[in-house]
């Protein structure tokens, strides 16, 4: 069994997630309540952990006392709370489990929403040749990498579901069709830092389209 969460371990991760909070709805990437964020509390142990997730419902832009609860891996509250986990929780437990990661973040912008529609087809967004590619310690010259795309189905355990077989064990992240994307890492930081540079890619490979298209059109 996993050892208890102090008070002091959550008091640190909901300061943490506040923090993160607070930062990315001032970015605007937490549109109508969307989005989710999570930090693990204490290590794995046999499958069995726990973790800090944002609750359910709550505008992302405000800082209450009831944004954040502690779930274990079923997703299930792991002390008395009226409040509801966010509805994609499983999906944060199911990453952890297969990654062992420290941190996920999950948000919706324009552009990992665009690129999810432009890329499905080919089942991932394809990224070439950008400098922040090295964010993910990926240091090859003019470094190729896939991100993948998942379905975005109603229900979240089918979602779950598959994540194990979309995983690319270098690529920290995986984006829901005209839904969202799912970073981590190892921690906070990390999952802060591999989420930005996504969305820095994501930007510039939607814009780089548009330039392509519109010099075609002009020959």
């Amino acid at each position: 069994m996993s050892s208890p969460i102090t008070l002091e371990q959550k008091q640190r991760a909901y300061s943490e997630l506040s923090t993160i909070k607070a930062d990315f709805a001032g970015r605007g990437w937490f549109p109508a309540t969307s989005g989710n964020l999570s930090i693990r509390v204490g290590e794995i142990v046999d499958q069995k952990f726990t973790f800090a997730v944002t609750a359910s419902g709550k505008d992302k832009s405000q800082s209450t006392p009831e944004d954040f609860l502690l779930v274990n891996e079923l997703s299930l509250p792991t002390e008395a709370t009226n409040l509801k986990p966010s509805a994609e929780t499983k999906i944060h437990s199911e990453i952890y489990r297969l990654t062992g990661c420290g941190a996920i973040f999950h948000i919706h912008t324009v552009y990992n929403n665009l690129l999810s529609e432009l890329c499905w087809e080919q089942g991932s967004i394809p990224i070439e040749g950008v400098e922040l590619i090295k964010a993910f310690n990926i240091w090859e010259e003019d470094a190729s990498i896939e991100i993948p795309i998942l379905p975005n189905y109603a229900d979240i355990a089918k979602i779950a579901s598959g994540i194990e077989a979309a995983l690319i064990p270098r690529i920290p992240g995986i984006v829901l069709r005209k839904h969202g994307i799912y970073a981590w890492g190892a921690d906070a930081f990390e999952a802060k830092r591999h989420l930005e540079a996504f969305e820095y890619l994501f930007e510039y490979s939607y814009k780089l389209n548009l330039i392509q298209r519109a010099s075609t059109r002009r020959r």
